[in-house]
């Protein structure tokens, strides 16, 4: 196998190693140690691939995001045509997959966001992820609405699939929580966007 074959599959174990010490100590402790023994690798290839624990660290926050723009992009790929009703339906579909509701990644995404406000790298991922999240609801809502609503249609609707997605990952029965979450989010769409006369989504 190719090396640099070898080096992604190395960075991926590291990635997924700190997404499960993360969920089973929380960030502030997780170490290069407890990484490194999950992941079945010496400490000092953290070193080597990431420049320590803080470079690992933003590495996994950058995974996650990923994570998100690549479930929109299976979504709306193929080369299928999405109405911009349609389309919305999906960025909340994508905000809610099965990686998204797992446990690791929970627990991940929670303790991130707590350390963002202390840590500007991270606090700046953080606000690429909010971003884009806006910037995608925006642009379909504009297709449907006039520029105000659509400004404000956007801002509602991610921060309603922040904070289901926040409530349901705190939830002691995320599971049907998170698919509630989900369906709330679309029904909340769908009236916003009667009034204006755009039908219904089947």
């Amino acid at each position: 196998m190719p090396i640099v074959g070898v080096q992604e599959i190395r960075r991926k174990q590291l990635i997924d190693a700190t997404l499960a010490s993360v969920a089973e100590y929380g960030l502030h402790n997780t170490t290069i140690n407890s990484i490194s023994r999950l992941a079945g690798m010496s400490s000092g290839i953290i070193s080597h691939y990431f420049g320590g624990k803080q470079g690992l660290i933003e590495a996994t926050v950058k995974q996650l995001l990923d994570e998100l723009k690549l479930a929109l992009l299976r979504k709306t790929g193929g080369g299928e045509q999405h109405s911009p009703r349609q389309r919305l339906m999906i960025i909340v579909e994508a905000n809610f997959t099965e990686f998204q509701r797992s446990q690791p990644t929970t627990k991940s995404w929670l303790s991130f966001w707590a350390q963002a406000m202390h840590d500007p790298a991270l606090a700046r991922l953080q606000h690429v992820n909010s971003r884009r999240l806006y910037s995608n609801l925006r642009y379909s809502f504009r297709q449907l609405l006039d520029d105000e609503a659509a400004t404000n249609a956007a801002l509602q609707t991610a921060a309603m699939i922040d904070g289901f997605w926040l409530r349901s990952a705190l939830s002691p029965a995320p599971s049907t929580d998170f698919a509630q979450a989900e369906a709330l989010c679309k029904s909340f769409i769908e009236q916003l966007l009667t009034p204006h006369g755009a039908k219904a989504c089947h």
